[in-house]
């Protein structure tokens, strides 16, 4: 029996899931995402992914700054969902949101709950090192991730993949985990279980100031930070590239072996000396260049490269 949503979810991971449910022949009452945002070298306003796909599909979509107060409230209740899907909406939803639906709300969360709650679960993981993650659909209540889980998924995180890599392979696999978890609802089947009281951590939202590189770190460490954000916010280095002290984004990197003083470059392939081991640098950017691979911005260097602690 298809059922009546209202969709909720703004970035490119949210994508897959709102196109697989449209497909399944549900019925979404509305689609809700972040108002769009100034953004580009122009600074134009631009609307967030799930705007963009949820006009390309006909559906209506809604904007609302803020979803607490009784307007907001009420013109959600108005829709008279069965239930609401949450996908990294980017807003806290107030208790009469998530009672508003007959079945409640149901949230995709990137991990292992209760392992890594909270607004970066992807980044975070990886630059703990952990070996896998997954994702898991929920119920949501009132508090951060608390919500029994109905159904979940593991992935394998591999050495060498970044943020966008694994959030890419997640999406997809949630896509696809959320339109189980809407069929067994639809029959009346969904079943949750209470998350562990052991084993929570949680996945703080990123911060620009500790995306700088600190080639003190032992080679595993500096390489699970690289990969972890990238490519946005990015981990970056100052170098002397002739002209002074410049920042440069490391993109992609590998272990590597060899040892130095921490950011000594060891090798023409940009192996960076760390406190313990090293690091290769696999794909760099420049302030306001492109993405380049190591040889390639090894042979536009016109001096020495000297990273600056």
């Amino acid at each position: 029996m298809p059922l009546r949503i209202v969709f909720m979810g703004t970035p490119d991971f949210a994508v897959p899931s709102l196109v697989e449910i449209a497909g399944q022949g549900h019925e979404i009452a509305a689609v809700y995402t972040q108002p769009p945002r100034a953004a580009g070298r122009g600074m134009s306003e631009r609307k967030s992914p799930v705007h963009q796909t949820a006009e390309q599909l006909g559906l209506s979509v809604r904007t609302p700054a803020s979803l607490k107060g009784a307007e907001a409230a009420a013109a959600f209740a108005a829709l008279e969902a069965d239930v609401g899907v949450v996908v990294a909406y980017g807003q806290i939803l107030p208790v009469a949101i998530l009672d508003a639906p007959q079945y409640g709300c149901l949230n995709l969360h990137a991990s292992l709950l209760p392992r890594w709650r909270g607004a970066a679960p992807i980044a975070r993981a990886i630059m703990a090192g952990d070996a896998e993650t997954g994702v898991m659909v929920m119920q949501m209540y009132k508090g951060l991730d608390t919500g029994p889980v109905a159904m979940g998924e593991r992935v394998a995180i591999g050495p060498d993949m970044t943020s966008a890599e694994l959030s890419g392979r997640l999406s997809r696999l949630g896509a696809d985990l959320l339109v189980r978890a809407l069929a067994a609802l639809s029959r009346g089947v969904l079943q949750t279980k209470p998350q562990a009281d052991e084993g929570v951590t949680y996945a703080h939202k990123l911060d620009k100031g500790e995306t700088r590189i600190d080639w003190s770190q032992p080679a595993a460490v500096v390489h699970n930070h690289i990969r972890g954000l990238s490519p946005d916010p990015g981990a970056w280095f100052e170098a002397d590239l002739g002209k002074g002290a410049e920042r440069v984004k490391v993109l992609r990197s590998t272990r590597a072996e060899g040892t130095g003083t921490p950011g000594a470059v060891l090798d023409a392939d940009l192996a960076i000396a760390c406190g313990d081991g090293a690091v290769r640098l696999v794909e760099l950017q420049r302030a306001g260049g492109r993405p380049v691979k190591a040889a390639e911005f090894w042979r536009g260097l016109r001096a020495p490269l000297t990273t600056v602690a």
